[in-house]
């Protein structure tokens, strides 16, 4: 699992959008939740991947329909060169087509730019806290399609012990709760359940809500 990020030792922050306007508002809510962060700003594909080469990132966050190319090429380069970095999209689309390729290339997150600026605001906040930036709609589409997956129960895949609160809190976050939201459900701290979370991350060897998702269906949790 990767661990959460130290914002107050390293605030480096790539940038790739394309629209002027855009791109201001966005820098404006990064300020907003990292008032000390250094944003380098890219409207090309093939200018972030020099950034990615030349500086080293935090976190990058990236469009995807860019004038020469993907924003996920950003992403699966930073996680091929910087693989501490985190990669979130944001972006308009919140078709498959665009979203699981961004997730397979390494994305940490996947934000819909049409939400107001509090939800993204919010969610950014969330990754300072360790916990994967989704929209809504983002997460309920992940989890859909993990648990219309027909997925085997095979000896290749190594066997994982989990205790029945660390199941208990594992589906959830498959379901796409918050950390919050997981504490009142099962009346305890936030900071208990986000415990709970690396813990289990970390057993199950996922950084991610949608690898967390996956090996919930594996585990047979949404037949419950």
């Amino acid at each position: 699992m990767r661990a959460a990020i130290d914002w107050f030792a390293m605030n480096n922050i790539l940038l790739l959008e394309d629209l002027p306007e855009i791109r201001a508002w966005l820098k404006s809510l990064v300020l907003q939740v990292f008032p000390h962060a250094r944003i380098t700003e890219c409207s090309r594909v093939q200018d972030a991947l020099l950034q990615v080469q030349s500086l080293r990132f935090d976190l990058a966050l990236c469009d995807l329909g860019l004038p020469d190319g993907s924003g996920t090429d950003v992403v699966a380069k930073l996680r091929d060169v910087q693989p501490e970095a985190q990669s979130v999209v944001v972006t308009i689309h919140d078709d498959d087509e665009h979203l699981f390729p961004a997730l397979q290339a390494g994305a940490y997150g996947y934000i819909l730019k049409e939400q107001s600026r509090e939800l993204i605001t919010e969610q950014l906040q969330r990754i300072s806290q360790g916990e994967p930036p989704l929209s809504p709609s983002i997460a309920r589409k992940v989890i859909k399609y993990f648990a219309s997956q027909n997925l085997p129960q095979t000896n290749a895949m190594p066997a994982v012990s989990l205790t029945e609160r660390e199941s208990e809190v594992l589906l959830r976050v498959a379901k796409g709760f918050t950390l919050p939201e997981i504490g009142v459900q099962l009346g305890l701290s936030r900071h208990t359940i986000a415990d709970y979370v690396k813990q289990i991350y970390r057993k199950l060897n996922v950084s991610s809500r949608a690898e967390a998702a996956l090996e919930a269906q594996r585990l047979g949790l949404f037949r419950r």
